[in-house]
């Protein structure tokens, strides 16, 4: 390896994604390869070998390891001439199993012995204690067996690959293996050396490797002192690696906090100067403190948090019209009560909130601004009634500002129903139930799915006054404001959370002006759509720094490192080859949110770089497309211009 280039190189493989964590790949790579060292007066292992070889044909012990028969190929292994290449089982003398005693003996647990399973296979390079003990009848009544301190334990089912080095006398159960080494392979180097290795399993539920498969596998042994020396080198590295690492995370810390000081001076500013002020700090700053694809989500949610507590824009100080907005509802209330839709609720109101707004805004329990009706519920006794099917949203269907259509289910509901349960355009779908982070998720429903229905643990808000905005209830709920306030009230088990309608309707919705509603969100969105774009910049740059990390370590040493496979987000499989263009300007108070991407790009954009705008989800992305092209606000693209996606 050229040193001198891999010390140029060395700055962009360090700092790229997971750069560190190749680093240590290529440490372990390179010393079992022969590459970490310079040996002026090698000495050949070729007898080293041959003395493991005949130590294991007078080895008495049953469980001695016989020599793997197949030779190797050429390329097996890539060594430097004077080590002896061989396959991993020929450096083993004996190889021990273990098992299980029964779990329903109280008499074979809870004693002196450590019992190590997979579970205690961790990242450490050496075990001292296990997380189960059993006792001296529970090692001689099962196949488990005592294995000395100084083996190598590797797990040859679940957790392929990992190993560790017991110092103490522990039982393992059936998916490990004790590997006894002769004295002519250091430990430590073997441990170096198994780490390297590329183990693969076989199995549809567990993945496991067979024995003989293990044994098999390719190796080459350097002499005793070149192991002693490789180990030392190893360490040394890997120790400068930590240091590396930590200076690293420290790095982010101070990142983190400057950005969050920066954030919390935007939200603590107490005047139209002080906002401007701290906000053009902000945007002075953007680049530096904003370092990663995270953090920019992290700020996006951050801005939701300002935007709905009136920090994102100067405000008017003119109060919104609170009482219109309550007469248009308590109408709607009145009418659905007189044709039996709903029932007569009991007057309730808002829950206490120490979240400060600005005084001219109205704070008022949701339920006297907004219908909120229960969902369908499944299982119900529908016999000698007039039934239809129909698809159903579902919590998992309800996500934070978009929905997952893809597998919606049916439903049966008496036909006399279906306008009860039916979801019209414009409506709010709130969560009831789920992780409790994920409890009181708000989306607005788009159309696109005809007769849709929303089950019971979904519930259905509908706002009838034009003086508030379906957008500006979904950011007040799906903000910090919104999830600390469902996160409290709802009722939390071990892992799921779930609220009722009464908490729903009591929540302290702040409302704005109208126009200030407008320009809060207007402002959101600008400031989102260039957090995107930033965000873009610095995953492509994330990815393109892990491509040259990768390309340069491999062009240093030969060695290709692999690169772990991320979900990838998904994409649209059809494309349109022709820009999508502005249709019918839609009126204030229309769903039509592509059509005000495509305002402010002088009403001309392609399809990928409008969905990315979107934010959402692409099956969400195509509902809202269709709708707003049936509205006549997009233009009808020409079919012939519909092509499928190149691959990237």
């Amino acid at each position: 390896m050229d040193a001198q280039r891999f010390l140029a190189e060395f700055g962009h493989i360090a700092n790229a994604l997971g750069g560190v964590q190749r680093l240590r790949e290529m440490i372990l790579s390179l010393a079992v390869s022969g590459d970490l060292l310079v040996n002026d007066t090698p000495q050949d292992a070729r007898p080293l070998l041959e003395s493991i070889v005949e130590k294991k044909r007078s080895h008495k012990d049953q469980k001695r390891v016989v020599q793997p028969q197949e030779p190797l190929r050429p390329g097996d292994i890539r060594a430097p001439a004077h080590w002896a290449p061989c396959r991993l089982g020929d450096l083993v003398l004996t190889i021990t199993g273990g098992g299980t005693p029964s779990k329903s003996s109280s008499a074979y647990w809870g004693g002196e012995i450590p019992w190590a399973s997979v579970k205690d296979i961790k990242d450490h390079k050496y075990i001292t204690s296990t997380e189960d003990r059993i006792t001296e009848d529970g090692l001689k009544n099962s196949s488990s067996n005592l294995i000395p301190p100084g083996r190598v334990i590797v797990c040859t089912r679940m957790g392929l690959g990992k190993l560790v080095i017991n110092q103490v006398a522990i039982a393992i159960n059936q998916d490990l293996k004790a590997l006894e080494l002769p004295s002519e392979v250091s430990v430590d180097y073997f441990y170096i050396l198994y780490r390297t290795r590329n183990i693969k399993g076989k199995g549809t539920t567990v993945s496991g490797i067979k024995q003989d498969q293990l044994l098999a596998l390719p190796v080459a042994l350097p002499p005793i002192d070149e192991q002693i020396r490789i180990v030392a080198k190893v360490d040394e590295l890997m120790a400068l690696c930590d240091e590396l690492e930590a200076q690293q995370q420290d790095r982010r810390k101070l990142q983190n906090a400057l950005r969050q000081s920066t954030l919390q001076a935007v939200a603590a500013a107490t005047s139209p100067h002080e906002l401007q002020t701290t906000w053009a700090r902000l945007d002075e700053n953007f680049g530096q403190i904003f370092q990663a694809p995270e953090d920019v989500d992290d700020f996006i949610a951050e801005m939701k948090n300002l935007a709905v507590r009136g920090l994102l824009e100067l405000p008017s100080l003119s109060p919104p019209a609170i009482n219109e907005i309550k007469e248009s509802c308590d109408k709607l209330r009145a009418s659905y009560i007189e044709s039996g839709l709903m029932r007569r609720q009991k007057i309730i109101g808002a829950a206490n909130s120490d979240v400060s707004y600005p005084e001219h805004w109205a704070i008022t329990p949701f339920d006297e601004v907004a219908i909120v009706i229960g969902g369908v519920t499944k299982g119900r006794d529908l016999r000698n009634r007039d039934v239809i099917t129909c698809p159903y949203l579902a919590v998992a269907n309800v996500q934070r500002g978009f929905f997952r259509l893809q597998d919606l289910k049916m439903i049966q509901i008496a036909r006399d129903e279906l306008e009860k349960y039916v979801v019209a355009e414009g409506d709010l779908l709130i969560t009831e139930g789920g992780d409790w982070d994920k409890v009181g998720r708000t989306a607005i429903w788009r159309g696109g799915v005809e007769s849709c229905l929303h089950q019971n643990h979904v519930f259905k808000a509908r706002i009838p006054s034009e003086l508030l905005l379906n957008e500006w209830v979904e950011l007040v709920f799906n903000s910090g404001v919104g999830r600390d306030y469902f996160a409290g009230a709802s009722k939390q088990t071990t892992n799921l959370a779930s609220i009722n309608m009464t908490q729903l309707r009591s929540f302290p919705l702040p409302i704005p002006p109208l126009e200030e509603q407008r320009a809060i969100l207007g402002k959101l969105s600008s400031l989102t759509e260039r957090c995107m774009a930033w965000r873009n910049l610095l995953q492509r740059k994330e990815e393109l720094g892990s491509l040259l990390a990768n390309a340069t370590i491999a062009s240093l040493t030969g060695i290709a490192i692999e690169q772990e496979e991320d979900v990838p987000m998904k994409a649209p499989q059809t494309e349109l080859s022709a820009p999508l263009r502005l249709g019918q300007t839609p009126d204030t108070k229309a769903q039509a949110p592509l059509a005000s991407i495509l305002a402010r790009h002088n009403g001309e954009m392609n399809a990928k770089d409008l969905w990315q705008r979107f934010g959402g989800e692409i099956d969400a992305f195509y509902a809202q497309l269709k709708l707003e092209v049936s509205k006549g606000w997009i233009r009808e693209p020409a079919v012939a211009e519909m092509r499928v996606a190149e691959a990237d």
